[in-house]
This record gives C-alpha cells, sequence and structure tokens, in this order.
C-alpha cells in the first residue's frame, strides 16, 4: 500500500540510525569525555537523519505514532535511547551471551601486583617523605658529611611502619571478602538444586535462601514458603534499621515452591529493569515469563492461589503470561537477611559490584582538620628556611675557598681536589650545596606524621572507651569513625542540628486528638510547660510517670475513647473511620499471636497509630501481601476479625508528605484513607460537606504551638467504575521503564481529591534527657547553634524555648514572607512577580536585623560588653540574638541575591532556627556555614541528615530510632545529644591542645638540633663537617626525643573535666587558635634557635679555652657528644616545663629518656671499634672522668631553659590565659580542701577517746 511504501524508507533510515545510537554501558566508566564525545556525535548523526524524516523516530526503536507532516522538520535534539538491563532467567547458554558483572566482589585497595608501586605512591605523596628519600639517595654519594645508615634506616623505619599499617588493614579486607565469597547457596541449575558459592553465581540464576541467610545478589523476588508469597527482610547492613520489612514475590511467579518440580523444570523468562545504581530505594523493571512457564503456573494459580474475599467474592486471576511489573517491593538486596520465612526462591538480576550495596560501598568524602592543612604550609616555610641555610653555607665556603684556600696549606688546595681547590669554586659550590641539604635535612622533622597518627589512633580509643559517653539504654557507646578531626573538635564554632530524633527521643507517644471537632486527650507538653514559665504562669501539674500510658507509644488520657467508650459518642461513625484509619492505613508488620502480638514499624510514628487503634478496640492482628486482619471490639463486647482487601498503597515520601491505602471493605465499598501534613491536605479537600474541616485545622495549630507532631486523617469513598479505570491506568504506569515514579505520582494526585477530614492526631516527642543543659553549656562556650527542623515557624519558636535554644532576653528577628501582598501575590498566580517581591522582603529583614545588631553592638558596655558575672565567677549573658526564618524564606535567601546576608546575620547571632527545611536544604545550609571559613559540626539521626553530616567540616551521627544512616555517614556517633558536651569541650578541647603542642614541639626540637649543626658547620667554615657521630643522628628522632612527646600527646591535660564544667568558656581558646598559630609556632621556633646558639657556643668555646690540665684541648668527638647531651636535656626538661598534667607514666617516658642517654653512651662506646668508630670508650674514659663535663652540660641547659622559663612565668603573672587562671583556681581549691580534711582530722583527734580513759569519761567527753 502507499502507506507502507511511505514507511519503508522511514524504516530503514531507522534502522540505520540504531545501528549509530548511543550505547553508554559499552563505554569505559573511567573515559567521561569519550562518553560526552561519542554522546555529541551520535546527536549530530540524529539530527542529520531526523532532518530528511517525516516524524521524530521513537528512541527504543519503533514507530512514533505522531501523524506524518512532510513539510515540517524537526531539528530538535534527541535524548539518548534508554537502556535498559537484561537478564535470562534460568538460561545459561542466552546469559553468556550478555556481559553482566560475576558475583565476586573485593573491597581491597589493592592486589598482590599494585600492593608495593600503590603504597608508596600514597607515601610519597606527602613532601617530607619524598624529600627524606632524595636525602637518603644522596647520602650514599661521596658529597654525603654523614654515613647511609644515618638517613636511610629513619626512612625506612618511618615508610615501612605506614606501609604495614596499610598491607595489615588491607589483608583483614582480603579475609572478609573471602569469607563472604566463599558463603555457599543452593542454585537450580539443570533443573537441579546444587550447592555452589557466592562468587559463582551468574546472573539470571534462581537461587534458595533460608531463614537467617543472607541474600547472596540483588534478587527479584520469586516466591517463598508463606502461603500468600510475602516474607520478611532484615536491611541492618543496608541502612542501619532492624525493623523487620515486608517484600512481595512477583505476581507472575507466585505459587513456584521447591516441591513442585514440575513448575521448576524448564523455567525460563527475560527481566528488563534499570541499569545497575546505587539507589537502594528505587528499583523499575518487568518480568515477561516464556509461554510455556507462564501456562504451568498459571494452572498452579488457577488450581491454589484462587482466593475469595470475606464475602465470598472471587478475586481477579493473575495472569502469569502477561508482562508485570517490578517494583522495589519485589527486590531481595544483597546484604540484607531473611526473617521469619523458612526460605524464598529469587532470580538473579544484579551480581557482584553491581549489586545496590556495593554502589553504595564508596569512600566517604575526605576530611582534614585545619591543622593538618597548617602542617603542609609549616613544612614548606621549613623548606624555605633550608634553602635559605644551604645557599647561604654554599655561597660563604665558596668565598671563602677563593680567598683564603690558598693559605690553607695543610689542605693541599693545589693538588687537585676540588673541594678546596680556589679554581675549581663552581663545582665546590654545588658540592657543598648538596652535602647541606643532607646536614641540614633534620630540620624537617621525619617521624612528625607517624607520630601524629599514634597519637591520633589513642586519642580515638579513648572517645571510643569513654564511659560518661556510654548509653546503657541501649547498650551503645560513643563511636570515633576517623582520627583525622580529632583536634578540630576543638575549634567548632557552628553546631548544625536535626531536631526530630537527635535533640528529641523520637519515641513517639499518642498524646492528643480532634476528631469530628471535638478535641480529645488531656495533660501537658514540656513545650506548654516552657511557655508557662515565659508567660509568667503557674506551671500545670505534674502528671504521674504511668498515667494514661497503657504501652510502647501510648500516652493518652481521656476515658470518652478508651475500649469502646467512643461508641458512645454523637459521631460514633467518624469515629470509627478515624480508628480504622489509624488500624489499617500503614506500613506496620504484626509478628506473634494475638496476646503477645509485637509490632515492626517503619517510623516510631506508625507505631503511636497502631497502639491507640489497639487501646481504642481495633488490633491489627495478622498481615498479608494485599490484606490486613483486625480484630474489632463491639459494643456488645466480641471481637470478631474483619479483612480488608488492600488494593493500593501510595507510599509516603518527602516530596508527597502523605499516604494513602485503596481497600475494599467487607460490604464491598472502595474506600481511600489518606493521612498526611495540613498543608498537602487542605488543597485536596471535598468543597462541601467538610463540616468539621475548620475546627479540625484549628486545633491542629494549636497542638502544634505546644510542640506536638500533627497529622489531618481524611476518607473519601469511590465508585467502583471510577475506581476500575483509574487501576487500570495506575497497573500500566508501574509496567513502565520510562518515569515510572513521575507517573505513578501523577495519578496518586487524580485518586487524592474530594477528601473528608476526619480528625488529627496529635503525636508528642519528649526532648531527650539533658538538652537544655547541654545547649546552655554550648553556648556558653562560645558556639552557635542552627536547629533545622520541619516544624512550623510557631512550634519551632516553643520548642526552642523547651530546649532552652531561645531565652526570654533574646533579641529574636523574624525572616518570613508572611505579609499581606506576599498573599494577593500567591493569589494571583503570578511566579515572576512572586518572587521578585519575595526577594525584596527577605533582603529588606535580614538588612534590619543586621542594622540592628551592629547599632546594640556600638551601643554595649565596652567594659562588660553584655556579660555579667555569676556567684562562680562564669560569664552570663545578659542577652542574646536569635533570628528564626520561615521554609518559604528560606527557599529566597538560599539564593545568590541573598545568601550572603543570611549568612552574615546568622554568624552574628547566637542561636537560628530554620523552620520547614528539606534534607536539600539542610545540605545547603550546611554548605552556606562551611563556606564562612569557621569550623561547622553537623549532627543528625536519620537518612535525611546525611547530606548535612556529611557537608560539615566534622559530621556526628545519633544511634537512634530512625536507623543508622547517619551514624555510618559521620565521622563520630553517641547515643545521645548530651554526649555532645562531653565530645567537644573534653576530648574536642584536649585533642586540639595536645596536637597543637606536640607539632610545634616537634618543629621546636628539629630546629634546636639542626641548628646546632648550622652553627658548628658555619664555625668549620661550612666545610660539611658534621659535630655529631653518625649513630647518635640516627638515634635522635627514634630513642631520645620521640616518646615523652607522643605521651603528652595522648594524656596532656590542661585542666581537669571537673574544672571545665564550671567554666566552658576555656573552650574559646581553640575557637581563637590560641594553641597553634603562627605566633605560637613562631615562639617555640625562636626558643628553639637561640637554645641551638647556646649548646654550641658555651661547650665548643668552654673547651676551647679552657684545655685539659694535660694541655691537651678536646676533639671533635668530645665537644659533639657534650652538645648533643645538652640536646637531649634541654629537649626533654623543656617539655617537662610545658606539662599541666603528671602521672607516673610522664615521669617513667622523661626521665626515663634522660638516664637512657649514658645508658646508651656506656654500651656504644663500649662495642670493637669497628661498631663504636670514632666514640670508642668516649664516654667510660674521657667524659665520666672529668668535672667539667657535669658543669657544662649543667650550665649549657640551665642558660638554654632559662628565658623559657622566664618568659613562661611572666606570661602567667602579667598575661595570663584563660586557662592559667583556671589552674590557679584548682590548686586554691585543693589547697582549702587539704586544710579543711587536715582541720577535720585535727578536730576528731582531739575528741577521740584515750586507750587508757574509763569508759564512761569517754562517754562524757565525746558528748561535752
Amino acid at each position: 500500500s502507499a502507506s507502507a511504501l511511505q514507511q519503508a524508507p522511514h524504516d530503514a533510515r531507522l534502522q540505520r540510525l540504531d545501528e549509530r545510537r548511543f550505547r553508554p554501558e559499552k563505554l569505559s566508566r573511567l573515559d567521561p569525555r569519550g562518553w560526552a564525545r561519542r554522546y555529541r556525535a551520535w546527536c549530530q548523526v540524529a539530527i542529520a537523519e531526523e532532518g530528511s524524516m517525516s516524524h521524530p523516530p521513537n528512541p527504543n526503536g519503533g514507530s512514533s505514532n505522531a501523524p506524518m507532516n512532510p513539510s515540517k522538520k524537526i531539528l530538535k535534539r534527541p535524548s539518548p535511547p534508554v537502556e535498559s538491563h537484561m537478564v535470562k532467567v534460568n538460561d545459561s547458554t542466552a546469559t553468556m551471551k550478555i556481559k553482566h558483572s560475576s558475583n565476586y566482589v573485593s573491597t581491597t585497595k589493592y592486589t598482590m601486583l599494585t600492593f608495593l608501586p600503590k603504597a608508596l605512591y600514597e607515601q610519597f605523596r606527602r613532601v617530607a617523605n619524598l624529600y627524606f628519600t632524595v636525602v637518603a639517595v644522596l647520602s650514599c654519594t661521596e658529597m654525603s658529611p654523614v654515613s647511609y645508615y644515618t638517613t636511610i634506616p629513619p626512612l625506612v623505619l618511618v615508610i615501612g611502619l605506614s606501609v604495614s599499617k596499610e598491607a595489615y588493614e588491607d589483608y583483614k579486607r582480603y579475609r572478609a571478602d573471602k569469607q563472604v565469597n566463599r558463603t555457599p547457596v543452593k542454585v537450580l541449575r539443570d533443573d537441579t538444586w546444587v550447592d555452589t558459592l557466592w562468587q559463582d553465581l551468574k546472573c539470571g540464576e534462581v537461587v534458595q535462601v533460608k531463614r537467617g541467610q543472607y541474600f547472596p545478589a540483588d534478587l527479584i523476588f520469586m516466591s517463598s514458603s508463606n502461603e500468600d508469597d510475602t516474607c520478611y527482610v532484615e536491611t541492618m547492613n543496608l541502612d542501619g534499621e532492624t525493623n523487620l520489612k515486608i517484600k512481595i514475590a512477583a505476581d507472575s511467579t507466585k505459587g513456584i515452591q521447591l516441591n513442585r518440580q514440575d513448575l521448576l523444570k524448564g523455567l525460563k523468562g527475560e527481566v528488563q529493569c534499570d541499569q545497575p545504581n546505587n539507589s537502594i530505594y528505587t528499583f523499575t523493571g518487568n518480568l515477561t515469563l516464556a509461554e510455556k512457564t507462564a501456562s504451568e503456573i498459571k494452572m498452579q494459580a488457577s488450581l491454589s492461589l484462587q482466593r475469595t474475599d470475606s464475602m465470598g467474592n472471587r478475586q481477579e486471576d493473575v495472569n502469569p503470561s502477561a508482562t508485570f511489573p517490578l517494583s522495589p517491593n519485589n527486590l531481595l538486596l544483597r546484604g540484607a537477611s531473611l526473617r521469619n520465612t523458612d526460605h524464598v526462591l529469587g532470580c538473579v538480576v544484579y551480581a557482584g559490584h553491581d549489586t545496590k550495596i556495593m554502589m553504595n560501598s564508596t569512600a566517604a568524602p575526605s576530611k582534614r582538620s585545619q591543622i593538618e592543612k597548617s602542617i603542609d604550609s609549616i613544612i614548606f616555610a621549613m623548606f624555605g628556611v633550608q634553602a635559605v641555610l644551604c645557599g647561604t653555607g654554599a655561597i660563604c665556603n665558596a668565598l671563602w675557598t677563593r680567598y683564603y684556600g690558598p693559605d690553607m696549606w695543610y689542605l693541599m688546595p693545589l693538588q687537585g681536589n676540588y673541594e678546596f681547590d680556589p679554581d675549581k669554586v663552581g663545582v665546590q659550590s654545588l658540592a657543598n650545596l648538596i652535602t647541606a641539604v643532607i646536614l641540614y635535612g633534620y630540620l624537617i622533622p621525619i617521624s612528625l606524621y607517624v607520630s601524629i597518627e599514634m597519637v591520633k589512633v589513642v586519642q580515638l580509643i579513648t572517645i571510643n572507651r569513654d564511659r560518661k559517653m556510654y548509653y546503657a539504654a541501649t547498650d551503645t557507646p560513643a563511636m570515633a569513625r576517623t582520627s583525622n578531626l580529632n583536634e578540630e573538635l576543638g575549634q567548632v564554632h557552628t553546631i548544625l542540628s536535626d531536631k526530630t530524633g537527635t535533640l528529641t527521643c523520637n519515641v513517639m507517644e499518642f498524646f492528643k486528638c480532634s476528631i469530628a471537632g471535638t478535641l480529645y486527650g488531656q495533660g501537658h507538653t514540656e513545650v506548654e510547660r516552657a511557655i508557662a514559665r515565659r508567660n509568667g504562669q503557674p506551671l500545670p501539674a505534674e502528671e504521674t510517670p504511668e498515667a494514661g500510658r497503657s504501652g510502647r507509644g501510648f500516652n493518652f488520657q481521656d476515658e470518652r475513647l478508651m475500649g469502646t467508650a467512643w461508641r458512645s459518642e454523637p459521631e460514633a461513625e467518624l469515629l470509627e473511620h478515624f480508628v480504622r484509619a489509624m488500624a489499617i492505613c500503614h506500613t506496620v508488620i504484626p509478628e506473634g499471636a494475638e496476646a503477645e502480638v509485637q509490632y515492626q514499624a517503619e517510623s516510631p510514628d506508625e507505631l503511636a497509630f497502631i497502639s491507640a487503634a489497639r487501646e481504642f478496640g481495633f488490633l491489627l492482628t495478622r498481615r498479608q501481601s494485599d490484606m490486613v486482619f483486625v480484630r474489632e471490639k463491639q459494643a456488645d463486647g466480641s471481637q470478631p476479625e474483619v479483612m480488608y482487601q488492600i488494593l493500593n498503597t501510595l507510599e509516603f515520601n518527602s516530596d508527597r508528605k502523605r499516604m494513602s491505602v485503596v481497600f475494599k471493605m467487607p460490604s464491598g465499598k472502595i474506600m481511600l484513607y489518606c493521612k498526611g501534613a495540613d498543608s498537602v491536605i487542605q488543597p485536596r479537600l471535598r468543597s462541601m460537606g467538610n463540616s468539621y474541616a475548620n475546627a479540625t485545622f484549628r486545633h491542629a495549630d494549636d497542638y502544634a504551638v505546644t510542640g506536638l507532631r500533627t497529622l489531618i486523617l481524611t476518607a473519601t469513598e469511590l465508585e467502583h467504575e471510577v475506581y476500575h479505570n483509574w487501576n487500570a491506568r495506575y497497573q500500566e504506569a508501574r509496567k513502565s521503564l520510562v518515569d515510572r515514579d513521575k507517573k505513578l505520582a501523577t495519578l496518586a494526585e487524580e485518586i487524592e481529591k474530594d477528601l473528608c477530614v476526619l480528625g488529627c492526631t496529635a503525636i508528642e516527642d519528649k526532648l531527650q534527657a539533658g538538652v537544655p543543659e547541654c545547649i546552655e553549656t554550648l553556648m556558653q562556650a562560645g558556639l552557635r547553634l542552627w536547629v533545622l527542623t520541619g516544624d512550623k515557624q510557631e512550634t519551632a519558636i516553643n520548642i526552642g524555648f523547651a530546649c532552652g535554644l531561645l531565652k526570654l532576653n533574646m533579641t529574636q528577628y523574624i525572616v518570613n514572607l508572611d505579609t499581606a501582598e506576599i498573599r494577593a501575590v500567591e493569589r494571583s498566580g503570578d511566579r515572576s512577580a512572586y518572587n521578585d517581591i519575595a526577594t525584596q522582603i527577605v533582603r529588606d529583614q535580614l538588612q534590619e536585623a543586621l542594622e540592628d545588631i551592629k547599632k546594640k553592638k556600638k551601643s554595649k558596655d565596652p567594659i562588660n560588653d553584655g556579660e555579667a558575672s555569676s556567684d562562680n565567677g562564669q560569664a552570663q549573658t545578659n542577652n542574646g540574638k536569635a533570628m528564626i526564618i520561615d521554609g518559604k524564606a528560606l527557599l529566597i535567601a538560599l539564593t545568590a541575591p541573598v545568601r550572603d546576608s543570611l549568612l552574615e546575620v546568622g554568624m552574628k547571632c547566637d542561636a537560628v532556627i530554620a523552620c520547614r527545611v528539606s534534607p536539600l536544604q539542610k545540605a545547603q545550609i550546611t554548605e552556606l556555614v562551611k563556606s564562612s571559613g569557621q569550623t561547622s559540626l553537623a549532627i543528625g539521626d536519620g537518612a535525611n541528615d546525611v547530606g548535612m553530616i556529611q557537608m560539615a567540616h566534622i559530621g556526628v551521627g545519633i544511634s537512634g530510632q530512625e536507623g543508622r544512616q547517619a551514624v555510618m555517614a559521620a565521622d563520630f556517633a553517641i547515643a545521645q545529644f548530651a554526649y555532645l558536651e562531653r565530645l567537644l569541650l573534653d576530648h574536642g578541647r584536649w585533642s586540639y591542645k595536645r596536637i597543637g603542642r606536640m607539632i610545634s614541639y616537634f618543629f621546636y626540637k628539629n630546629i634546636l638540633f639542626g641548628l646546632s649543626m648550622y652553627w658548628y658547620n658555619a664555625y668549620a667554615f661550612f666545610s660539611g663537617q658534621t659535630v655529631y657521630n653518625d649513630f647518635y643522628m640516627s638515634m635522635y628522632n627514634v630513642c631520645f626525643v620521640a616518646l615523652p612527646i607522643i605521651v603528652v600527646g595522648f594524656m596532656d591535660q590542661d585542666v581537669p573535666a571537673e574544672m571545665r564544667k564550671k567554666y566552658p568558656a576555656l573552650y574559646k581558646q581553640g575557637q581563637r587558635n590560641e594553641s597553634f598559630n603562627r605566633w605560637v609556632i613562631a615562639a617555640w621556633m625562636v626558643n628553639g634557635a637561640y637554645q641551638s646558639i647556646i649548646i654550641f657556643a658555651i661547650p665548643t668555646y668552654y673547651y676551647y679555652l679552657t684545655p685539659e690540665p694535660s694541655g691537651k684541648t678536646w676533639g671533635l668527638w668530645e665537644t659533639g657528644t657534650v652538645m648533643y647531651t645538652c640536646v637531649v636535656l634541654a629537649v626533654n626538661l623543656n617539655l617537662a616545663m610545658v606539662l599541666n598534667y603528671w602521672t607516673w607514666v610522664q615521669h617513667l617516658v622523661i626521665w626515663g629518656t634522660i638516664a637512657l642517654w649514658p645508658i646508651f653512651l656506656a654500651v656504644y662506646g663500649g662495642l670493637p671499634p669497628d661498631w663504636s668508630s670514632n666514640v670508642y670508650q668516649l664516654f667510660a674514659e674521657v667524659l665520666l672522668p672529668q668535672p667539667s663535663f657535669y658543669l657544662v652540660c649543667l650550665l649549657t641547659t640551665v642558660v638554654a631553659l632559662v628565658p623559657d622559663a622566664v618568659f613562661r612565668g611572666l606570661q602567667r603573672v602579667y598575661f595570663p590565659q584563660d586557662h592559667h587562671i583556671v589552674q590557679e583556681i584548682a590548686l586554691l581549691q585543693a589547697e582549702e580542701r587539704k586544710s579543711t580534711e587536715r582541720h577535720s582530722a585535727v578536730r576528731s583527734s582531739r575528741t577521740a577517746p584515750s586507750a587508757y580513759m574509763p569508759e564512761d569519761a569517754a562517754d562524757t567527753q565525746s558528748s561535752s
């Protein structure tokens, strides 16, 4: 026909285009540029082809249904064709033709071939290690002033320790992988169940998993041992949640059982689904079985799976021969385990590294502390100092050789030796420069990184074992998941916190409700009490702990609803719908017998609803894939079990903010129950017949003001014809592989309308213990607190007062869009005008707040500065500033024109509360705060907090009720918000001060040692001669100065924890970076330079000017040994001077290290000359008998240390730091306690009866 002739060229073009179609799966994942380049080329071909076509091709390769229009050419850029992931079910021959990942997994960083190069690459990425490697190589040349064993062993030791640590950790990962890969599993091969290993599974194979076992791969759930083909899984390893989740077998494979060989034999089919991705909550696919397999299952279904509902109506037969949609409910994920089900059958759809758990196994964002970043800068500065020293020495030596060398006849400058030949100054300068680079390498602390890593690991263990951060109720200790940020905990400026589950317990209790416009429930919340205190009203009476409490999730007091009393209420029918909605509109799984039924709920709210329904007479007893069974108590006391057929479940998500179920009543009616936030329910109400809507929404607002969580419950009856028409389109949308979620959301909007209000629930979530006290302490410590919550503005403000975040004397800056102008623009629907007006309003409000802050800052008393002293000497803030911003204003404030103003105001406020915040906005706010340059900390407990936890400088997860996703994404984990005080103000502050002092000390000791050699080298005309024995130099950083500072790094305390509690403002030292700034580092380096001059000058010139009685002067090695002795004494005693906290460990390592030096001298000098070389018997025969040795060491050490001791003493007296004052207070208090104890002991001894005193006399003295 004519149409066929017209279609033929078009089909040919389609075929040519399809041959050149864009196929991203053929490209390497590591070649993004190639991906983009090929896509552009594909688009050019597609545009050229489409320009000659009468209508555009279908991306999936089929013909378009659009009418042909030869006169119109379409030059629109096409989107790439959607490539689905195809799996052949139980067909090994067909599967081999499709490239799939194997099920072997490896989480190791290295292999046997790549370990050495990769591990060395990681080590040499550190500039210091690369530098010392160059020095070690140069030490093997003739130009080296030291032996190779002086530089190579320390380098090998440092790098060897780090590489060994990497190897050990990777070996542990390898063993864990091996154990997993060799786990046995049963697989269907050649129509027989055989045992194999996880690593040998292939996509498309059917496996059998038994109770308690983990799923070996991502499986399509085909059937189970349960009658309704459901199973229960635990996803603890995936999302941290311990509650069980129900999974449903694919409709087309229900009925396949292990004992039905006729169904298993020849089981064939095809799965088309999403390409492998990391989203564990989404899955889109279709399952189509072969015609023979489908007919056999259909016959089985007609015999064994035919069901009738409670009214005797036959349910719709399953048609397994059709293409059936697959959803996340049909997917069993690797890492989850089977619970409460004997066995399941599943088809491998994603294997190995394509599974969702493996695709989520990406490394957490790399975070480095500010101090660690500063180390690199200091090392580069030290390289600059070293370059100056080396260059100066080379130039000076060249000048000396050129002008004074010829006169030094004993050096034989004219004998051809380039070192002293005045005619070869250039060569000599270069050689001298290389010599100096090797000699002054000790300016750079080679063991710094390893020592810091060791100290941080010990600090990590200390945090993990802190009993004061152990939560016994859940057996949860604190957990530091990284040691990189220990010191960063001591420099936090801003805390960004979630509310629910972080500040509150996230243990929801049904507290009050409003049904048919009538309020039910009694009692007062914590927020109500805070409001009463704020307004000066009498506090409501405290309820007894068990008042109205009948079980978990229920704390309700009102006899009008308990049991079946509500059936006597005027609106009993609406009440019945309300209770039934709580009983069936959820995803809760009941377990156990009716008398002891337990519930597995995905959220605490749903558990509270089920508990309330049970107390009101509706007990959920059983649940199947499409049915729930509720035992309903009647007025006559009977409790019949009623079955409700669940037709559709429209699940809750953060976009919809509501959940609905469509179900069939026993009477045959089709009903829809919907529960959700008031803002999303109100637009979906019917216009007529909602007589209780206004009262219900008013009650919901009142509940929200008192801090209760509210949900609106609604219902509507659906006509059968309307529902079946909608359901047909809904089922079709479920099969779509393109935009399935969008289509389902559109259809949900279509059915969720004309709703009738039943009432609203009010759930209480109490504050965690110690939260107000913790927030008060953190604010006294100078920390700003931003609370990001989904509550309304009024609710958030009241909760802020309840938890102590807001105070009565605080200036509040409210930023919102609750104005008449905005409401008028919203009604007009002009989006552009709305954005312009809203931006201007938010900008003006922020600008007004900023001007007010600046004005108050100028008028503030410069002496008191807004603070007053309390009785215990603490600074108490007289007033403060807080900003409250609502959700609409926040959307505008986060845009480019206003975000800087938002940040500026927020940084000047003590507290910020952001209302109606989405998970994405939490991360955006955190990024904004982080951009200020000050250290930020984000703390949360749920999956919606992961974004901000990973975005902040430091992420802290709460081990709460919402699983462990926040914990797994965090750097630190604690069980209660109150433990944050201990984590920051104790561990964080101590770690900051310890690491800061440790790094400063490392550079100080290396400056001292390196410059002492430089001064001697200058004394020797920069000849490159070293003053120390080679072995002394090798042992310096390993034995004689290393251990004391490492011990100080994890044990020193400037003030004890009990004094820190009294003076939390000590934390501000870390915020001001008082312990590790350029002036502190410079002071340590200047001190090291001064001491190096003293240690060189006094021994050298003393022995030069004061010969021995025999007339001999001391030689090079005697002088060098004395200098080295002074270095060991000065370095260790200087550390002892700055110690704040002494225990037997500090005494042991400091005095033990000093004592080790003479022992080493005696042992090393006693070795044969081949080993001890030029210091043979030097200590025993030369130094030990000489009194001058002791005198010079004592004099040199005292002169070297006195300036530092005087400086620190003057600073403590005239310019004391905060911790100096607290130390003095602690000392005075300790002396007062001792004095009191002495006086008490004296009084006790005076009143004690004598052994020789008669008994009656003793009684008389005691009474007197």
